[in-house]
């Protein structure tokens, strides 16, 4: 089991990882084609008494490379690390990903990285999995240097789901256009955001409705709307339910993107703490009220919905 003694942020492992099973990626979002990838791990590992490993990256490549990307993750890398130890996964290599990093050789990372620090006995990937300078690198190339470093390279099939492929791109293209039970169902849980609760303009408050509001970081933007809700902080297990608003605030001119969050039947001070917030239904597009009356009778009707 994962304890943060046995996540890494360097290659020099325990010498009691090394002949493991290592799955290599970013794993953003930890989905069912994620899942699948670990079930047949489990697998190898009883057959060859194995541990299994993650390697890693932080930040995603693709974030490191376009700095215009802001909204793009799934979760948050404590979400990453909570849900590979669901999975079981021994110890986890979180590599930071930097411009010295980003340009070592493909045949470098598989001689000395993987071949001389690592020493798997197992190399789970994809098959689009690209690594080295410039992505020089790729399954082919691995496959080649089996026999030299002592390792074998596993690709799965990919999961399909309604003939598509199960994937973090899949997740966040459903998440972008309100189809959120798609993409929960992809995700096998609800899909949430973890933020912390910080001092907003109150206009929830002076509209009758007061929010926690939460800056949704790198976080992808999923569809701006409305969403029925359930939250937990500080390490809670029983949930609040509530109704959500994720977007701009059109009708207060708002400029930047905010998750706004209504609790039914609470009361207390959440300023400064950490919420996970469940996205559980989309209820409706954010779109601009003529006046705050207005917006007032559309927020009784979405509570409504969200209670039911």
């Amino acid at each position: 089991m994962v304890n943060s003694k046995n996540i890494y942020k360097n290659f020099n492992i325990d010498t009691s990882y090394k002949n493991s099973i290592i799955l290599i990626g970013n794993f953003d979002g930890v989905h069912k084609g994620h899942q699948k990838l670990f079930s047949l791990a489990k697998k190898y590992k009883k057959r060859y008494s194995s541990k299994i490993g993650v390697l890693t990256f932080e930040p995603m490549p693709k974030m490191f490379f376009n700095k215009n990307l802001n909204n793009f993750r799934i979760s948050n890398l404590q979400q990453k690390i909570n849900n590979l130890k669901d999975l079981n996964v021994e110890f986890i290599i979180i590599k930071k990903f930097d411009r010295k990093f980003s340009k070592i050789k493909s045949i470098t990372f598989i001689k000395e990285i993987l071949g001389k620090k690592l020493k798997p006995k197992f190399i789970f990937v994809s098959n689009n999995f690209r690594f080295g300078n410039k992505r020089e690198g790729n399954v082919k190339q691995l496959i080649k240097f089996e026999r030299i470093c002592g390792y074998k390279v596993i690709k799965p099939q990919p999961l399909l789901t309604n003939k598509k492929i199960a994937s973090s791109s899949l997740v966040r293209k459903f998440l972008q256009e309100g189809k959120l039970e798609r993409a929960n169902k992809i995700l096998n849980r609800n899909w949430s955001i973890v933020g912390k609760v910080q001092r907003g303009r109150q206009l929830g408050k002076k509209i009758g409705f007061p929010t926690a509001n939460i800056d949704i970081k790198d976080y992808i933007l999923a569809c701006p709307g409305v969403y029925a809700v359930k939250v937990r902080w500080n390490g809670q297990n029983n949930y609040v339910k509530g109704i959500a608003n994720l977007g701009y605030r059109p009708t207060f001119n708002g400029k930047k993107i905010l998750l706004e969050v209504h609790l039914f039947n609470f009361s207390g001070n959440l300023y400064n703490k950490y919420l996970t917030v469940e996205f559980k239904k989309f209820i409706r597009k954010e779109k601009k009220f003529k006046n705050i009356k207005q917006l007032r009778k559309q927020i009784k009707t979405d509570l409504l919905k969200a209670k039911n």
